[in-house]
């Protein structure tokens, strides 16, 4: 492996700290653990963990975690509390997905899955409660996040944990007009 002065970028002493974040930068080799409140939200609580295909995990926990909670909303704030945790999750999630890829040394750890969480909640927002939307809103989220058609796949580039987290949350955006075109046109009932 070799060590960041030969690749060419700068190698930083422990005093010396990104200012963006406020703690040291990642540097090539670094085996830093990431805070227990950024793997915990990261990995959505464990789920991250589960074998295999996490995202896939993350994003069928989501469905089932939000049908139980819009059960027990009353229907008219069923959307703004969609709307709220999808805008919240994304907002806890960008810095807890930036320090555990920090921690880990690379750009986007698979066990990373807050990223899922948040795009499957996009997708869900406005949905009516049935299980044939959910299932639609779980497969159409699951589709668009493996595909990234423009410019899902160009938000990857983006540094860190925004790339980590925005890429899924347009992923999510892609499933939900498909999802609401559906319903619509009295595809799903």
């Amino acid at each position: 492996m070799k060590n960041a002065s030969e690749i060419g970028e700068r190698v930083s002493g422990p005093a010396e700290l990104d200012r963006s974040a406020g703690f040291l930068p990642a540097v090539a080799g670094a085996s830093r653990r990431a805070p227990l409140w950024a793997t915990l939200v990261g990995t959505f609580f464990g789920v991250g963990r589960m074998r295999p295909g996490p995202g896939t995990w993350a994003s069928a926990t989501t469905v089932v975690l939000w049908g139980g909670l819009a059960y027990g909303l009353e229907p008219p704030l069923r959307t703004p509390f969609a709307i709220g945790l999808a805008a919240l999750v994304t907002l806890v999630g960008i810095p807890a997905a930036t320090l555990v890829a920090r921690g880990f040394g690379t750009k986007d750890p698979q066990l990373v899955v807050i990223d899922e969480v948040a795009g499957q909640l996009v997708a869900l927002i406005a949905v009516p409660l049935a299980w044939k939307s959910f299932l639609a809103g779980f497969i159409l989220f699951r589709v668009f996040d493996i595909l990234k058609p423009p410019p899902v796949r160009q938000l990857e580039a983006i540094p860190e944990g925004a790339g980590i987290v925005l890429d899924d949350v347009a992923a999510g955006l892609y499933a939900l007009v498909v999802m609401h075109l559906l319903l619509h046109f009295g595809v799903l009932t």
